[in-house]
């Protein structure tokens, strides 16, 4: 409670603070412990956005990490699903869930980098499935509603998901649009004081234990990018089905289910903001969505590098380390290098947002970027494993099952061109 009231104090020296660009300070490899340190550890003026209280906000979480989270990660690994009612309410009792969130619904009050950095250190979660599912809490589920939400809704749901007492999940893919959000069919249609919803979800992660949805439908029969809304969607009204549990390759440990909705009736004022403006409040989230994915990347890209480094200096082949082959210290030296070259297009990208600026085009630009490179690098980093990075007992094959995700979800790869290609003026004009 004592953090939680430090930073709500310090928010706004906190956020000017940030606008102060400084020199970046050299790193070199290192083991996980020893890299926590320095995070810890950094004096805020050798960062490019990161403050004292960015730092401390950090440590106090990885705390909690090594605690409460990590040494049940291969026990929810296997049994396919994380305690998320559980493992919320301990994040949301330090604060976690609401960072970037106003005050008065029990969040911090600070501005998204701070959740940022959060989505950095979360990345120190020894699996994919559990940080995601947490971004999607914190930061994918309820921006909307935190920013065009009435009062009554925001303390309804948006406060509950702050605290942790509901677990919230985003209700946008479908079976036939996922990253064409404008081709969703799911209705719900005015009725007296009611929408009635008909239709389906797909790939909805904690879709198997939220609460509630935040669900994106047609409301009219006009444009698709103007006839789409926003509700909040209690998910045990009658008429809502959990249809199945979707098997996944990766990403184990977080729930994502199918889910269908047959006349399900929900009060007119759980819409959020404006009627037919859902298609562009959610294009929003997905900007601040995609930063949030490329942050939550950074540690698990170097803990799998560090990893890796570890095992081939140890393990001999020929009667030598496996490290001291060219191919291998030059190859991980080259990954490092694209992590780093990865996380100060994101850095410049918050530093931009948190002014105001419209960032898509380098947000897209990271997001592409990220998907490849945890690609890259988890295959190189596995071939020098050999036998042992084809098994499930080393972390560098979860990241690479895990990671693969990050080209597909909050907007494909082809998606993140064609964004970049239309602020560029090359896309082809239809």
């Amino acid at each position: 409670m004592a953090l939680r009231w430090a930073f709500a104090l310090r928010r706004k020296e906190a956020a000017t603070s940030l606008l102060l660009w400084r020199g970046a300070q050299g790193s070199s490899p290192r083991s996980r412990s020893s890299s926590a340190a320095a995070v810890a550890g950094s004096p805020s003026g050798d960062h490019l956005i990161y403050t004292q209280e960015h730092f401390a906000l950090r440590e106090s979480l990885r705390k909690i990490i090594d605690k409460e989270i990590n040494p049940f990660v291969d026990k929810w690994e296997e049994e396919g699903q994380f305690p998320a009612h559980q493992v919320f309410k301990t994040l949301g009792k330090a604060g976690f869930l609401g960072v970037d969130k106003p005050t008065e619904y029990g969040g911090l009050g600070l501005d998204f980098s701070y959740s940022i950095a959060v989505a950095e250190e979360l990345g120190n979660i020894r699996c994919g499935g559990v940080p995601m599912a947490i971004g999607v809490q914190a930061d994918m589920a309820t921006p909307a509603l935190a920013r065009f939400g009435s009062e009554e809704l925001k303390r309804e749901f948006l406060a509950p998901s702050i605290a942790g007492d509901v677990v919230a999940c985003l209700g946008v893919s479908e079976p036939g649009a996922g990253s064409d959000v404008a081709s969703i069919k799911t209705k719900a249609v005015r009725k007296g004081d009611d929408y009635i919803i008909n239709g389906g979800k797909m790939w909805i992660t904690s879709g198997c234990q939220a609460d509630w949805m935040c669900l994106l439908a047609n409301t009219s029969d006009g444009p698709p990018h103007r006839n789409k809304s926003l509700l909040c969607l209690p998910m045990k009204l009658p008429g809502v089905h959990i249809a199945k549990k979707i098997d996944k390759m990766g990403m184990r440990s977080s729930d994502t289910a199918q889910i269908f909705f047959e006349d399900v009736r929900v009060p007119r004022k759980y819409l959020i903001g404006e009627e037919g403006m859902g298609f562009t409040y959610q294009m929003l989230q997905f900007q601040e969505e995609r930063m949030w994915g490329v942050a939550s990347i950074l540690m698990p890209l170097e803990n799998a590098i560090q990893e890796t480094v570890d095992y081939t200096r140890q393990r001999k082949a020929f009667n030598q380390p496996i490290l001291h082959n060219q191919t291998v210290h030059f190859r991980l030296a080259e990954l490092a290098t694209e992590v780093e070259l990865l996380r100060s297009l994101l850095y410049r990208a918050i530093a931009l947002y948190i002014c105001g600026n419209d960032v898509t085009k380098f947000a897209s630009m990271a997001k592409l970027k990220a998907g490849r490179l945890a690609r890259e690098l988890t295959d190189s980093c596995l071939q020098f494993w050999g036998g042992m990075g084809f098994t499930n007992e080393v972390l560098v094959s979860r990241l690479y099952r895990d990671s693969r995700l990050l080209s597909i979800g909050a907007g494909a790869d082809e998606v993140m061109l064609s964004i970049i290609c239309k602020y560029m003026d090359i896309l082809p004009k239809k």
